[in-house]
């Protein structure tokens, strides 16, 4: 008896062919976030939720934390600062910088997740299926250990660099052979690229404690102590990233029928399956790079969606891409007000919450037995 998990975005219908060729799943669901039966709502009702939520936690970043700070004075903090006023230095020398970090961090996390999910045909596979978090990781550890840098904007590049030479090397081992590249091969390399790393990564922070206080604050996954200046330089490699994501909805509805079937709906699906590997790079070295290797915002955010609007990924990917900024503001909120005046890092909060998602999916694997 095998255990096998669930696609992540199953065929619905009998035919597992689409004779207009647009590469949407068949089936009553394939409008991709029309109203149904099963209780999901319509995308565009969807996005107007999300938009709103945003806008929200968005607000709750700037007014809730070690010490509240009125709407009134946000808004006079943000259109008409005063200097020396401390709610109005707290405002936007703190809260603004952490509040659109944690906006682009978490869109990249999301859609990098549901492009995960996609590419792989996986229902647990986030950005760290990869290796991208893990050569992150390697390449942090390579500035501190071997460059004494020691700042946010110092890890900066090396961590983008290391989550692109992860996912290239991946994809590079996972392409040699007849079938070329496939999503059990991407899984396999990339868990063993990992391994790899984090035994490399363990040896250093054994041996030298420096690099283990330096490493341990970037490596929990946090928005706190991050300037505003490093938003800039990787602001333009999310927004390729994310065009490319948004794009990739009907690769990704086609490769959810299968290889076969995919290239018999006209796709090309080597090129589309690069294009989104590179989507991938592009958003998780992004977000690796600002707020660390934040785990399960990109696991947890295409599940809800998916149940929100059904299996069309044109829609799955756009609601992750909303939804992860509003989970990663949540939880950045909510750690400061649990312990406060002390606060909790963003990642710990997520992984509070994206645990028992996971154990659920576990669950429900087991009842797929092959």
């Amino acid at each position: 008896m095998s255990v096998v998990l669930e696609p992540a975005t199953p065929p619905s219908g009998p035919n597992r062919t689409d004779p207009s060729g647009s590469g949407r799943p068949p089936g009553p669901s394939s409008g991709g976030g029309s109203a149904s039966g099963s209780g999901r709502i319509s995308g565009p009702v969807a996005v107007a939720f999300l938009v709103v939520g945003l806008l929200l936690v968005s607000l709750a970043s700037l007014v809730w934390g070690a010490r509240d700070v009125a709407p009134s004075a946000v808004w006079d903090a943000l259109v008409a600062p005063v200097a020396g006023d401390n709610d109005h230095l707290v405002v936007r020398d703190l809260r603004v910088p952490r509040t659109l970090i944690g906006l682009v961090g978490g869109a990249a996390l999301g859609a990098a997740g549901a492009l995960m999910q996609g590419v792989t045909r996986n229902p647990i596979a986030d950005p760290g299926l990869l290796g991208i978090n893990a050569g992150a990781s390697l390449a942090v550890i390579v500035a501190i250990a071997g460059f004494g840098i020691g700042s946010t904007s110092g890890y900066l590049w090396f961590a983008f660099a290391g989550a692109a030479v992860a996912a290239v090397v991946v994809y590079g081992a996972a392409s040699l052979g007849w079938e070329g590249v496939t999503p059990v091969k991407l899984a396999l390399v990339g868990a063993a690229f990992t391994a790899t790393c984090t035994s490399v990564i363990t040896v250093v922070l054994l041996t030298d404690t420096r690099t283990l206080g330096e490493y341990r604050f970037w490596q929990v996954g946090s928005l706190a102590n991050r300037p505003l200046d490093v938003l800039g330089p990787v602001l333009p490699f999310v927004v390729v990233g994310l065009v490319l994501a948004l794009a990739a909805g009907r690769v990704l509805n086609a490769l959810a029928l299968g290889d076969d079937v995919a290239r018999g709906l006209g796709q090309d699906v080597v090129r589309g399956r690069l294009l989104i590997v590179t989507a991938v790079v592009l958003l998780c070295g992004s977000a690796v790079s600002l707020v660390g290797p934040i785990a399960f915002v990109g696991l947890v955010v295409p599940h809800v969606a998916r149940a929100v609007v059904g299996p069309d990924y044109r829609w799955i990917v756009l609601l992750s891409t909303l939804l992860g900024p509003v989970l990663l503001l949540a939880a950045d909120v909510a750690g400061r007000l649990v312990v406060r005046p002390s606060e909790l890092e963003a990642g710990l909060v997520v992984a509070v919450i994206g645990a028992p998602v996971l154990i659920a999916l576990v669950r429900r694997s087991r009842a797929v037995a092959a």
